[in-house]
Order: C-alpha cells, then sequence, then structure tokens
C-alpha cells in the first residue's frame, strides 16, 4: 500500500471523510490535490499533509457549480501532475422533505453534488489513469441507496442509488485496464452530516421519526470511527485489489449489518 510517487484526488477534503481520506493516503505516501469549497478548511487540510513530508494542493473547486472536467483536470495536473487515485468524498444529504413539498432546486443541488460532480472528476481522471496502465477510483455512497424506500428522502437516496449504478458502468468500462472503480459504504459516521439530519428530521414531526432515530443511534453509540472507512479505502489501494472493481464495499465491524448488494 505504498502510494509513494503517486498522486491522488480528494474530493469534500476540507472536513468530515474527506479530511481523514486525504490524510490517510498522504500517510500511504501519495501527494494529494485537495477539492472543496472552503478555503480555509482546505490550508489546514494541505499544512497537516505538508508537516507529514508530502506535498498538498489546495483547489477551491465548488463541485455543484464546475462542471469542466477539462479545468478540474488541468488544475490538478498543473499542481501536482497525473493523478492514479480518485476518492470522491464530497457530498450533502440534501432536503428532507415529500416530493409534492419539497424545494426543487435543492433536490437537483443533492444530486449534482452527490452524483454529477462524481461523473466530472471520473471522466477527468479515468482516462489519464488507463493510458498509465493503473488507477483507483473510490465513489463514496450509503447504504441509504439499498434501503427500503420510506418518506422524505428521495433526494440524498435517489443521488446515491444514481451513484452506485454510474460506478458499475465505469468499472464495466475499466475492466481490464488495470484501473478499477468502486463504492464504499463509509459506516454511520458522527459528521456534520449527522447533525443537519437529526436538525432537519426533528422538522418533519411524525415523518421524521425514522431518521431521528437513526440520528439518535448514532450519537448513543459515538457512530463508526471513520478510520474503519480509511482502512478500506487503504486496502484497495493494494496490488492485491486489482480483481476488486465494481463493488459495493463494507467496512469491516461496522454498527450497520451490510445488506445484500451485487
Amino acid at each position: 500500500m505504498n502510494l509513494k510517487g503517486k498522486v491522488a484526488v480528494v474530493t469534500g477534503a476540507g472536513r468530515g471523510l474527506g479530511r481523514h481520506v486525504a490524510l490517510r493516503l498522504a500517510a500511504l505516501g501519495a501527494d494529494v490535490a485537495l477539492i472543496a469549497r472552503s478555503v480555509a478548511q482546505l490550508d489546514d487540510t494541505a499544512a497537516v499533509i505538508a508537516g507529514m513530508g508530502r506535498r498538498a494542493a489546495a483547489l477551491p473547486f465548488d463541485l455543484s457549480r464546475e462542471q469542466s472536467p477539462d479545468v478540474i483536470r488541468a488544475a490538478v495536473e498543473e499542481a501536482l501532475g497525473r493523478p492514479a487515485v480518485l476518492v470522491n468524498a464530497a457530498g450533502i444529504f440534501g432536503p428532507l422533505a415529500l416530493v409534492q413539498d419539497g424545494n426543487p432546486a435543492a433536490w437537483i443541488q443533492t444530486m449534482t453534488v452527490n452524483m454529477l460532480s462524481h461523473y466530472v472528476t471520473c471522466r477527468a481522471f479515468a482516462g489519464g489513469m488507463v493510458e498509465a496502465g493503473w488507477g483507483r477510483i473510490v465513489n463514496v455512497s450509503s447504504a441509504a441507496a439499498l434501503l427500503t424506500p420510506g418518506p422524505a428522502d428521495s433526494a440524498y437516496a435517489t443521488s446515491k442509488a444514481a451513484l452506485n449504478h454510474f460506478t458499475r458502468h465505469l468499472a464495466a468500462e475499466l475492466t481490464g485496464t488495470g484501473v478499477t472503480a468502486n463504492v464504499i459504504h463509509p459506516g454511520d459516521v458522527k459528521t456534520d452530516m449527522w447533525a443537519d439530519i437529526r436538525i432537519e428530521a426533528d422538522r418533519l414531526d411524525d415523518k421524521g421519526a425514522v431518521y431521528r432515530g437513526w440520528a439518535e443511534w448514532v450519537g448513543s453509540t459515538g457512530g463508526d470511527d471513520p478510520d474503519k472507512a480509511t482502512d478500506l479505502i487503504a486496502r484497495l489501494m493494494d496490488r492485491e485489489a486489482d480483481a476488486i472493481n465494481g463493488r459495493f464495499l463494507w467496512i469491516e465491524n461496522g454498527l450497520r449489518e451490510p445488506i445484500a448488494s451485487w
């Protein structure tokens, strides 16, 4: 799992799981391009990576707006070189609302950040990985895409289901190239998104009961350690993971039992 000499791109790298992933990849030897909206958060993550003796580039893109693969690719390659690893950890939970009551702009933004932006970054970097003959693409999904649909969560769950299927198509295209693409459920982590869900669920009265229950469960248990997700991603960097492609992958010893997927 030595990534020395390789460049990794991590979206959502300013905070939460994305920050944890960026630091783990740097610990494995990679130079890391950090993409998120907040300059201050990116600079803080970059400073930690620099302290580890690796290069880091803070690239403040708003992935809900920047939809040019060429722009993103040029910025990363100018700063650090051609990437061999892409981890898409950027994500938002979006609105908790019935379809008939919801804000269309918020619903569409959730799809844009959680799925379309991942397409853009995969489009930006997959070709270079294929030319190099090795690469790893990891898209952060969610168990929500596999659960029985319920009220109010159509935006987030739909975006993750779409991301899963997109990744399977991408993996089929990459078969035999030395590049793999997989999705992971990172666990039930107590992040800023968890706090947002708890607040939104309280506004829904009885329709928010399931989400309030989930938030209380994560709060009472402390949630999954984000290191479980970074451990899984680290294992995917190994040569022994060459045959793992187009899979929905689960952390080890997570709070949630794995759900049958594919």
